[in-house]
């Protein structure tokens, strides 16, 4: 591209837009959809049930330890997908750019997306393009909406845990948003932390495999674990109890919490699940994702409850219990 910045005349519709999607965006996602050069992508209709999820990116720094908002765009949506147990077929993106972003960044953006999305297998057929006025937004946003495929033997929803269910997570919590944290202007400190930034739907299609009565799962974004199990509580009607002595909290990201005055248990994951089987299941289930690199450090950590106040409590390593609060209020915010 001639220009070294976004401009006005890239959001017009007229030849700079034009070129913006022939130069960048079709020669970095390049597929037969995306090719056609349609408003729309047309495909073939596939068996089973529809899933779809749309998630909007507004994460500040755009680049961070472990990924950045390209790849993080393309990782949430194809997450929100797979926790149906869907196999996600395709994606869409839509970019809000200001105007005076420089080219540069947003070509290693289209790239880091692009490579996402071709390493988990699921093409970006469709896109749109807007460019704001300088001071009208901060950099790039990202929107991207996924459609996927859910067989007709899997029914996993968020209404389905029951008493005496397990709970279990994929691996360690926190790592995103401590990852993001160390990075803030005003929250510097030192960590070689990474965030976990990971597409999910493949290990998921291993634990299905393993376990096809999978009752729940849920991806502990914003918000962390603490918000996923109480909405998960909240849709199903009863408790959860997890035990602290099992959470798996690496040593560098409880440090950073105690730093910071946060709970490992709110803070942000892009690459984690949460999953809730029946109990006699439970060791089947953590077995197949001990067998996946990105569930090595999977664990067991709770059981679900009867509860008609639907509460999740922690059992603490001492033996007490206690309340594990919903997030009031934006504890961390732009952090996905």
């Amino acid at each position: 591209m001639a220009e070294n910045t976004i401009t006005l005349a890239h959001g017009s519709g007229g030849r700079a837009m034009s070129q913006l999607i022939e130069d960048l965006f079709r020669r970095a996602f390049d597929n037969p959809w995306l090719n056609q050069g349609n408003d729309c992508a047309v495909m073939d209709s596939p068996p089973g049930r529809l899933v779809m999820a749309t998630d909007s990116h507004v994460i500040t720094p755009l680049f961070f330890p472990g990924g950045d908002i390209g790849s993080l765009a393309v990782h949430g949506t194809l997450n929100d997908v797979a926790m149906s147990g869907a196999q996600p077929l395709s994606l869409s993106v839509a970019f809000i750019l200001e105007e005076g972003f420089p080219v540069v960044d947003l070509e290693r953006i289209v790239r880091s997306m692009a490579d996402a999305a071709r390493q988990a297998g699921v093409p970006v057929v469709t896109g749109d393009t807007k460019v704001v006025p300088r001071g009208q937004a901060d950099g790039v946003y990202i929107t991207t909406t996924g459609l996927g495929r859910v067989a007709e033997d899997v029914n996993i929803a968020g209404n389905r845990a029951r008493p005496g269910d397990a709970i279990l997570v994929s691996g360690t919590l926190g790592d995103h948003g401590v990852a993001i944290l160390s990075l803030r202007e005003n929250l510097q400190f030192q960590t070689t932390l990474e965030s976990d930034t990971a597409a999910l739907h493949e290990l998921v299609a291993s634990m299905l495999a393993a376990v096809p009565d999978i009752h729940c799962l849920r991806d502990p974004t914003r918000g962390g674990l603490s918000c996923c199990l109480h909405e998960l509580a909240q849709q199903s009607g009863v408790g959860m109890i997890i035990d602290e002595a099992q959470l798996p909290v690496r040593e560098a990201v409880a440090g950073a919490c105690e730093l910071l005055g946060l709970d490992p248990l709110n803070v942000a994951n892009e690459g984690k699940l949460v999953a809730i089987c029946p109990e006699n299941q439970a060791q089947a289930l953590l077995a197949a994702l001990q067998q996946h690199p990105l569930g090595r450090e999977a664990a067991i950590i709770g059981q679900v409850v009867e509860d008609p106040h639907r509460l999740v409590r922690l059992k603490t390593r001492y033996g007490g219990m206690r309340h594990v609060e919903w997030l009031a209020g934006e504890a961390l915010p732009r952090i996905c």
